[in-house]
């Protein structure tokens, strides 16, 4: 879900385009020829017995244990977004596939604003990440890249890792560190990309927040600036066999005052997809 950070200042511009969805299309199937689905093996409380208890606790209350170890995962949303606070909300969907054996992430958007539709594409692959939009198939109106971009979409692997694939935390290129029996930091290595987030637990076991200071926004001057970012999360339903949080937010902590621009529904959620 949260990818959506980098987009926001720019909805009022956003149209749509065919070639974007084309392009995530071709993306999402090349993937599946690069990473298919290896033998699937379950997973055991032996692989997570090196994770701060309150981590262990929620992947045990997540139903991954004995369950397949996720390669990959689907994740769909409905979604409402703004620019900027007191602007009107728009309404936007989802789709979204992350690979786990080399860490890639494609995303795709669509919205609408004023009966314009748009769509985003952001690309995490190979320790490089891009982020375009198209204006009716015509010129873009963000085409971003870069080590900035590339951080912040980390960041935004990791989250999609701690809240939606619990399954995967065990993963070798995760270090913890234990803060008390209900928070713990997490940091995530990929390759010369080094990012950490804290999370925090309830009494059930569950997860109900996430928050990075390696997170940057996007300003309306075309600069990326660092602010902390959280999404808490709420709602945990099973699906699947799992039980996965189906709502959350995505908070910009600004110094003068927290900045809400998304709230998010979980629409659906498959592991170790066979394309």
């Amino acid at each position: 879900m949260a990818n959506l950070t980098i987009m926001v200042v720019s909805l009022s511009a956003f149209t749509g385009c065919r070639s974007v969805q084309a392009d995530y299309t071709n993306k999402v199937r090349n993937e599946f020829s690069v990473q298919p689905v290896l033998p699937e093996e379950p997973l055991t409380e032996k692989d997570i017995a090196h994770l701060p208890l309150s981590v262990r606790k929620y992947i045990e209350y997540s139903g991954a244990i004995g369950r397949n170890k996720p390669q990959n995962v689907h994740i769909t949303f409905d979604a409402k977004m703004v620019s900027k606070p007191g602007a009107a909300y728009m309404i936007a969907t989802s789709e979204q596939y992350n690979f786990f054996g080399s860490f890639t992430r494609l995303f795709l958007m669509k919205a609408k604003k004023m009966f314009i539709p748009f769509h985003a594409n952001h690309t995490y692959r190979e320790e490089k990440a891009t982020f375009v939009v198209r204006v009716a198939n015509l010129f873009n109106v963000v085409d971003i890249a870069g080590e900035v971009l590339t951080t912040a979409e980390t960041v935004t692997l990791l989250n999609d890792m701690c809240i939606f694939v619990p399954g995967n935390l065990y993963d070798k290129r995760l270090s913890w560190k234990e803060l008390d029996p209900l928070s713990c930091e997490v940091t995530l290595e990929n390759g010369n990309y080094k990012v950490s987030a804290i999370l925090y637990f309830n009494e059930k076991g569950e997860l109900i927040n996430f928050v990075s200071e390696d997170r940057y926004a996007l300003q309306d001057d075309g600069a990326m600036k660092r602010v902390k970012w959280s999404t808490p999360v709420s709602d945990y339903k099973e699906l699947n066999g799992r039980r996965i949080p189906t709502y959350g937010e995505t908070i910009w902590n600004y110094p003068e005052g927290d900045f809400t621009y998304g709230t998010f529904r979980l629409k659906g959620i498959n592991y170790n997809i066979i394309h």
